[in-house]
């Protein structure tokens, strides 16, 4: 007989980065299914749905609600790192789990929460150190005006300068902004090697159609002369960008089609295979664990369980993939295998990686 657990979804269906939102949400629902039909656990999946409409404000108090009016103890969702941020304290006070199923900027290890996606080691500085000798070193960076935005592009600077390189520019937008002319009139006029973008939805996807025009218009700035880098765009993002997100490099653990992460089914996008990792993996560890687990301290849930979370840090294992968009799909330019998460980088200087919590 199956026992019936709550599990508490996240996500918001509309607002300027539904389109991550609503694919992260659509690898939950899947996994949900697959874990009710296996007749191999003893897990049965009831989800506690709330809708934060892209509001950031609404995160922390739609959070509290799910572990307040519900049996929930754990949370699968949250799209952006502020409203990860957000629904930490509500967390704290109601004894709750996040699984965060996004990339993200690093220098985390809250021990409420579980980070099911990549972090910088396993993002960013793969593909700096990939375009750089490919492309060269004098560097565009955009991104979007919050802890994503600026944490990628200080760490992005960082690894730039010391390889020897300059940025050219450096200029953010408030999440949602669609008003990119500023930055594009820079890119033409400073012409770096490889443009990197750190914005996030809407404001992304202007930026993305006008870089495209832009390059229609001059060569100096088709994919082979300077490529667009991106480290969270998806194909689930690819609707509103057409023919703009042809030649677009990015980096992630999975792209369409490739088998290998999550086993062998096949995704939308790594947003999906995220979320469907976190719920299966919550699934594996209430089976080990036994009744009433959901409510463990998330150290004891992960205590000699094994598995794809590191119970140190809470960040797995993944697959780094570079990948660039023809045709319409991405297709792997290279791929580094798999590399633990490391979210303070602390490996690349020596020491072991010091698990902190958010200070809320």
């Amino acid at each position: 007989m199956k026992r019936r657990v709550e599990l508490g979804l996240l996500h918001s269906r509309s607002g300027s980065y539904a389109l991550m939102s609503k694919a992260s949400l659509t690898g939950a629902l899947a996994a949900i299914d697959a874990v009710n039909a296996d007749a191999g656990l003893p897990v049965y999946f009831t989800s506690v749905q709330r809708d934060p409409c892209g509001n950031a404000d609404a995160y922390g108090p739609l959070c509290e609600e799910i572990l307040r009016d519900s049996s929930a103890r754990h949370v699968v969702g949250c799209v952006t790192s502020l409203s990860r941020k957000e629904v930490i304290p509500s967390l704290e006070k109601l004894d709750g789990t996040l699984w965060y199923p996004l990339p993200y900027e690093g220098f985390e290890a809250s021990d409420r929460v579980i980070y099911t996606h990549a972090c910088p080691n396993q993002h960013l500085l793969p593909l700096l150190d990939w375009a750089m000798p490919a492309h060269g070193r004098r560097v565009y960076l955009t991104g979007s005006n919050y802890i994503w935005g600026w944490e990628i592009n200080r760490l992005a600077r960082m690894t730039i300068v010391e390889a020897g390189g300059v940025v050219l520019g450096e200029r953010y937008l408030p999440i949602g902004a669609t008003d990119v002319e500023r930055m594009i009139d820079e890119i033409r006029v400073s012409c770096p090697d490889f443009v990197l973008n750190s914005l996030v939805g809407a404001s992304s996807y202007a930026f993305l159609r006008a870089y495209h025009a832009l390059s229609l218009t001059d060569p100096r700035f088709t994919p082979e002369r300077c490529p667009m880098l991106s480290c969270n765009l998806t194909e689930c993002e690819f609707p509103p960008l057409g023919a703009a997100a042809e030649g677009l490099i990015s980096a992630g653990p999975y792209f369409r089609g490739i088998s290998g992460w999550q086993g062998q089914i096949d995704f939308g996008s790594s947003h999906e295979a995220a979320s469907y990792g976190a719920v299966t993996e919550l699934a594996r560890l209430l089976a080990h664990h036994g009744p009433g687990s959901e409510h463990l301290p998330l150290a004891q849930l992960l205590a000699g369980a094994g598995g794809m979370v590191d119970a140190g840090t809470h960040h797995t294992r993944l697959p780094v993939i570079i990948a660039q968009v023809r045709n319409g799909a991405f297709e792997v330019i290279q791929n580094r295998g798999i590399v633990v998460g490391d979210p303070f980088l602390s490996r690349d200087v020596g020491t072991a990686a010091t698990p902190l919590r958010v200070v809320s």
